[in-house]
């Protein structure tokens, strides 16, 4: 099974200025800026994900970012605006080469006999993508051609995307490539990347470079079986190996030897199928698992345990090869992972995965699995997920970029993940949704992590009740004790296109049903982040616990919150924050802090609650950035409330307490309350009548009721039938407005307003029996005055 669409994202344009204080506080990891050496591209210093001392993965390689080499192209970026090269780049910056002879030259810093490098060329018109090459020149001399290409990249449209150039919304831009130089370089060399020729593509985009010392081919152990030489794969990849591989594997579990792949490119078309057994390669850089039937499509290289209705798979080493596939779209339905089924106390070590459509979908009930020191690269979906019931399995030092969406996820659909851990991972460039996600779960970990720069639709860090099967019904609600500790968060969370308003670089989700846990962030830095640093919306979510937190720089807001909930700050240290009231909380008193002791820079009493969302600031380490003003905030930034409570009570149902007879998709009752009108809530489709009753939490002698649908232009005109009833005790309901037709027409501010007796009523239920323009209820604000 395959998570719910995801939501499209809004462009959201972006403003200028902040400074970026990175000094280490408390016991928070110094993070190192990038920077630009005299007479290079001169981009942008920036904090690189590649250098937090004590987090993260440890990885084989040295990086170089292509903004900070010497070059003759052109740098794009700093930029993060959604649909643009350089917001999918590192650091948000890359260099564009397009002409013969223009170059990015990268001088080595430790010795190395192999790179890999990070790049997007254009698609082609009917977007099957373009092949190309690129020169690699050692100290200026002897190039060797290396092949590129863009059809692993370049997706369209709404979720799960297409390969349609003439459709909406591109993006999954770049792509990577690897070589060996034949021998050791030494410190000091200098190793450009060159175009020798724009006539298969016209321009190549850099975005950077990873430079790595590989060692010798592992021989095969003593006694262990080969698939070449005792089963007969063929290492030129020529031939189909399917058959021989698998047969090889079997030969090792009946005979309790180890199974080894030797140097070569291996043609599999199908799953490889294990089970207590070790499967080992002579290294991912030398021993390469690949292919894709070529008739039937849902069929390609993989490697995996049974499935757990089969009893699943259990016992198994996989370890020092690579899987990289050809995986160019993304069907949700096709099991074409590089890993998968259920393997319980197993291990996969040192494997790199690459144009797979996730690089580990593990699908439960399994127990003690761990995925360490590996590299999961370009995916069309997941790096990783822990779905339906695994427990006690961990992924860790591994090294995750350009997934096609959650970086590391678990998602506890309908069978509890309990004791899971994710630590000392980087994940890097999530094109969709979250950096790490734990959706559901009990008693999980998620700590000593590294991410930065979410594209899209996501934040860094995500804790949620959120998609289908997590519920407490089912045991698989978040639940016991959650801790995320001595993380650091770099560029994180982005907007979101139906909300229109930024996802928060940690944020948190009831959405399904209220988070109530404990849940301790600790010891964590929040840095650049794209919108809000912590952000709450959805339901409800109590129990938080934040404590010895820098936030350092945020687009918006410190704090944004959307959903009642529960939370201590102790230690909690904010600056750099856009907005000069660093909280925007229109749930007043349903959200309760508690301050302990050493906060700063991030708490105002009263909060922002203005109704509009702020243009972003951007800060890329320092250095102003500007861009074209958004479309529909205000001009001038809204000020905040006054200081002494009004007089009139305002807007009742607010941050209220909500029911519903039903809803489609994610569009639940309670955005019909959050005090935003871009978001909204959608009854279920076609079965009127349905309703929606909020809880005023005391008798109101309610006048007036408004009523709002968002102000987008897609909304066209429409007519909604409805009718109001009052109760004081959520059992007997009065009529307070008979049944009518009321209009929303966008260019009217697309709202309605039903007046009533002023009877007296705690419960306020609205009764839908048509709608003109959609086969349900819909209604983005529910609003109740007295006056």
């Amino acid at each position: 099974m395959t998570p719910p669409p995801r939501r499209q994202l809004l462009r959201r344009s972006i403003s200028a200025s902040l400074s970026l204080a990175l000094a280490a506080f408390g016991t928070a990891a110094a993070v190192v800026m990038s920077s630009a050496p005299p007479a290079q591209a001169a981009g942008v210093p920036a904090p690189s994900p590649m250098a937090v001392p004590g987090r993260g993965a440890t990885v084989p390689f040295k990086e170089q970012e292509a903004e900070y080499a010497a070059t003759n192209g052109t740098l794009i970026g700093p930029n993060r605006l959604y649909g643009t090269l350089p917001s999918e780049a590192s650091g948000r910056q890359a260099v564009t080469l397009d002409a013969v002879g223009e170059y990015v030259e990268f001088t080595l810093t430790a010795p190395a006999n192999a790179m890999s490098f990070r790049y997007s060329l254009p698609d082609s018109a009917a977007g099957s993508g373009r092949d190309a090459s690129i020169d690699v020149l050692v100290n200026g001399a002897s190039p060797k051609a290396v092949p590129v290409t863009s059809k692993y990249g370049w997706y369209y449209g709404g979720y799960p995307f297409n390969n349609n150039p003439g459709d909406t919304n591109p993006h999954h831009f770049y792509d990577e490539a690897r070589t060996m130089f034949g021998s050791t370089l030494a410190a000091g060399t200098k190793v450009r990347l060159r175009v020798s020729s724009t006539s298969a593509s016209p321009s190549f985009t850099i975005d950077l470079a990873d430079f790595e010392q590989v060692a010798a081919p592992t021989a095969k152990p003593s006694g262990a079986l080969d698939v070449v030489s005792d089963f007969g794969a063929d290492p030129t990849g020529a031939a189909d190996s399917t058959a021989r591989i698998q047969a090889a594997v079997d030969a090792g579990k009946a005979q309790g030897k180890e199974v080894y792949i030797p140097q070569g490119t291996f043609q599999v078309r199908d799953h490889i199928v294990v089970d207590k057994v070790t499967l080992r390669g002579a290294g991912p850089w030398y021993s390469v698992l690949t292919g894709r039937d070529p008739s039937n499509r849902s069929k390609a290289v993989g490697v995996y345990g049974k499935y757990a209705a089969n009893g699943g798979s259990s016992n198994v080493t996989l370890k020092d090869f690579a899987i990289i596939g050809d995986i160019q779209e993304r069907v949700d339905d096709d099991q074409v992972n590089a890993i998968g089924g259920a393997l319980s106390n197993s291990t996969v070590d040192n494997v790199w995965m690459q144009h797979t459509k996730c690089g580990a979908w593990m699908d439960g009930p399994m127990d003690n699995f761990t995925i360490k020191n590996s590299r999961i690269l370009d995916q069309t979906a997941d790096g990783v997920n822990f779905h339906y019931g695994v427990t006690n399995s961990t992924v860790t030092n591994t090294f995750v970029r350009n997934s096609g969406d959650d970086g590391l996820a678990m998602w506890a659909e309908n069978v509890p993940n309990v004791k899971n851990k994710f630590t000392f991972n980087t994940v890097v460039l999530p094109i969709l949704a979250n950096n790490i996600v734990t959706y559901g779960g009990k008693d999980i970990t998620i700590s000593d992590n590294v991410m930065s720069d979410t594209i899209t639709n996501g934040g860094g860090l995500h804790v949620a009740n959120r998609y289908p099967g997590v519920n407490s019904g089912q045991g698989t609600a978040v639940s016991g004790t959650t801790t995320t500790a001595r993380n650091t968060l770099i560029r994180t969370g982005n907007n979101d296109f139906n909300w229109r308003f930024g996802v928060g670089a940690i944020w948190f989700s009831g959405l399904n049903e209220p988070i109530n846990a404990t849940i301790n962030i600790s010891d964590t830095e929040i840095l650049d982040s794209s919108y809000a640093a912590i952000h709450l919306i959805e339901g409800a979510t109590n129990g938080l616990h934040f404590d010895n937190i820098k936030i350092d720089g945020a687009g918006t807001y410190a704090l944004q919150v959307q959903s009642p909930g529960t939370a201590t700050f102790t230690n909690v240290v904010a600056t750099h924050i856009a907005q000069s009231n660093p909280i925007h909380n229109c749930v007043g008193s349903g959200f309760q802090i508690t301050r302990g002791a050493g906060n700063s820079g991030w708490y105002a009493d009263p909060p922002a609650c203005t109704g509009n969302w702020p243009d972003p600031v951007w800060t890329n380490g320092g250095v102003p950035q500007g861009g074209s003003g958004p479309t529909d905030p205000p001009t001038d930034p809204p000020t905040d409330p006054p200081t002494d409570p009004p007089t009139d009570p305002g807007n009742l149902a607010q941050g209220r307490p909500v029911t519903e007879s039903g809803h489609a998709d994610v569009y639940s009752a309670s955005n019909a309350v959050d005090g935003n009108a871009n978001t909204y809530w959608e009854s279920t489709n076609h079965a009127f009548p349905q309703t929606i009753t909020v809880d005023l939490g005391a008798a109101k002698a309610v006048k007036r009721v408004v009523l709002k649908l968002p102000q987008a232009a897609a909304w066209s005109t429409r007519t909604q039938t409805l009718s109001v009833s009052g109760s004081t005790d959520n059992n007997t309901f009065n009529s307070l407005k008979g049944s009518a037709g009321y209009t929303f027409d966008p260019s009217s501010g697309n709202k309605a307003t039903v007046t009533l007796p002023g009877t007296s009523a705690r419960y306020l239920r609205l009764t839908f029996t048509g709608n003109t323009g959609w086969p349900a209820a819909q209604l983005s604000e529910m609003e109740a005055y007295t006056s």
